[in-house]
């Protein structure tokens, strides 16, 4: 029960550390949805656990339809987990996410294989995420992949592969950026210098194309 209260405590502390608009461990604790929804996951997980497992998805139901906030009791989580504003995130069953994980709005952890040959898919479907990872808003993580530690996973990117430990990765689909920087960044996104460079090879492009757009209009005047 100590190693619970310990557990939640971290979660508390990691709204403090990540979240400037919360003041206080008793500020997150009333107003953090985020927070309400981890709470209340750890009690469904110690249910899912102890093979409560009916009780234990009703309860998430209940969390869901209070904190709009989808995590299936299911999944392992580690400590200091922090989801922030919180709207709209689905965790699957087989999802495990490792300790200091930040979260933001929109995010799916979901699988892409609910069926197989054999008929329906029990086994790992959903991604593994390592230690200090950021999921920026919107980003969809889908399948038995495996995300390293310290990655940054930018806003709206859908990650469908694994992803090496110190990357950050941005798109549809990700891919990695130009240029990874160390630390915490809101979202994901680290600074304006982080170059994608599947964007910077396209205006290279249409660069490319107005000079020869501009040379063919030249050549047809001298012509």
């Amino acid at each position: 029960m100590k190693s619970k209260y310990k557990i939640i405590l971290s979660d508390l502390d990691a709204v403090l550390a990540r979240d400037p608009a919360t003041r206080s461990r008793t500020e997150a604790l009333l107003c953090s949805s985020g927070v309400h929804a981890i709470i209340l996951y750890r009690f469904n997980h110690y249910l899912w656990r102890k093979n409560f497992r009916l009780l234990a998805r009703v309860l998430s139901q209940i969390t869901r339809f209070l904190t709009g906030i989808e995590i299936h009791p299911g999944a392992t989580i580690g400590k200091g987990f922090f989801i922030d504003h919180g709207a709209g995130v689905v965790i699957g069953e087989t999802a495990e996410i490792g300790n200091n994980v930040t979260m933001y709005h929109g995010v799916t952890l979901g699988g892409t294989s609910a069926f197989s040959a054999k008929g329906k898919n029990t086994a790992k479907r959903h991604p593994t995420i390592g230690n200090n990872v950021i999921i920026g808003s919107g980003a969809q993580v889908l399948g038995p992949i495996k995300i390293g530690n310290d990655v940054k996973i930018g806003s709206n990117a859908v990650v469908l592969k694994d992803v090496e430990d110190n990357t950050t990765v941005v798109g549809v689909p990700a891919h990695p950026t130009a240029k990874s920087k160390q630390g915490f960044y809101a979202y994901g996104v680290s600074s304006k210098t982080e170059q994608d460079p599947v964007a910077e090879e396209i205006k290279a492009l249409h660069k490319e194309i107005e000079q020869l757009k501009h040379e063919l209009k030249e050549m047809k005047k001298d012509a």
